[in-house]
């Protein structure tokens, strides 16, 4: 009767600890992924900034965990299947994605939406100065660099390059921007290709070795129908005198980096981390981070996206005034 009794305890005791565990669990704080890109790059940025900067910290119920990645492609796929919860993914993949127009992807990828935009990243083709390249179709036979594979860069780089008729007839090398310069460099790229804010810290580095030059893109992508065809993509120079050596305007076209979230994040989720980030505090830690984030502000953060909003951040910017 008494180990009866004992055990039966005993029994009470593990049952209520269990109970306990689960109730404590049950309570704790939800992890929301937030993808970014590769260490250094701007996308990481993003995620980084928003994990650490306190009032997304204080929010209750949540703790945002920034997460590297290979860049937005990756991001895109990896949202819409839940594994990230929010990322940074270049508007022209969603756009391309949401329709199954992803290269060599039919599906479609309709649980990523958009949350708030983000800045410009037009593209970049750096060539050396006196080099004769003067248009994308100059590079038939020539070593290019163009992108780490998997990244927005490269993903765009190809839908350029094969739009104009020249992926297939140049000499790919798929790395990041720092190792395109570092090759571009030792003579062993004729060009390199970059999607990101300007100034690029890699451009620069290729500026100090190299009397460098800039393509005129936005002259191909009018010629050849590209703003037709894709309608998300829109004109962007790069000012002249941003680069040593380049005391020209450099015209060309800009995709728009966006926040965005998996559809079934709560739309409570998503707006209170709008909320705390979009507040002259907010905006002001995010230039601190990088100063390509300074023309995010309440006025930008509804435009320049061409698909669905999330629920929670449709609330926050209608009650904003930014969409009707």
């Amino acid at each position: 009767m008494k180990n009866l009794l004992v055990k039966t305890m005993v029994g009470i005791f593990m049952f209520s600890m269990v109970t306990l565990a689960f109730s404590t669990n049950s309570n704790a704080e939800k992890r929301i992924t937030f993808g970014g890109g590769p260490a250094g790059g701007t996308f990481q940025v993003v995620a980084n900034a928003i994990q650490v900067y306190q009032p997304v910290k204080d929010i209750e119920g949540i703790n945002v965990k920034a997460q590297t990645s290979a860049g937005s492609v990756e991001n895109l796929r990896k949202t819409n299947a839940g594994k990230q919860d929010m990322s940074v993914v270049y508007s022209g993949h969603v756009w391309l994605g949401r329709n199954g127009k992803m290269k060599n992807d039919p599906r479609k990828y309709e649980d990523v939406l958009a949350v708030a935009w983000l800045y410009g990243a037009p593209a970049q083709l750096v060539v050396r100065a006196g080099s004769g390249i003067k248009s994308v179709k100059d590079l038939v036979g020539k070593k290019v660099g163009v992108g780490n594979a998997g990244s927005g860069a490269f993903a765009n780089c190809e839908l350029f390059f094969t739009h104009m008729g020249v992926w297939e007839n140049i000499e790919r090398n798929a790395m990041g921007y720092n190792d395109a310069a570092a090759a571009f460099g030792n003579n062993q790229l004729d060009a390199f290709w970059l999607f990101t804010a300007f100034p690029s810290g890699a451009v620069i580095m290729a500026a100090q070795t190299n009397d460098i030059g800039l393509v005129d893109l936005n002259a191909d992508a009018e010629a050849s129908g590209f703003y037709e065809t894709y309608p998300y993509f829109g004109k962007l120079s790069v000012p002249a005198g941003t680069y040593k050596g380049v005391d020209y305007e450099a015209p060309s076209f800009q995709d728009s980096a966006l926040w965005v979230a998996n559809s079934k994040v709560s739309a409570d989720v998503v707006y209170n981390l709008l909320s705390a980030v979009y507040t002259d505090e907010g905006l002001k830690h995010m230039v601190e981070q990088k100063k390509t984030f300074k023309n995010m502000s309440l006025e930008t953060g509804a435009t320049n996206i061409v698909t669905p909003f999330h629920p929670g951040a449709e609330k926050f910017w209608r009650e904003k005034g930014m969409l009707k």
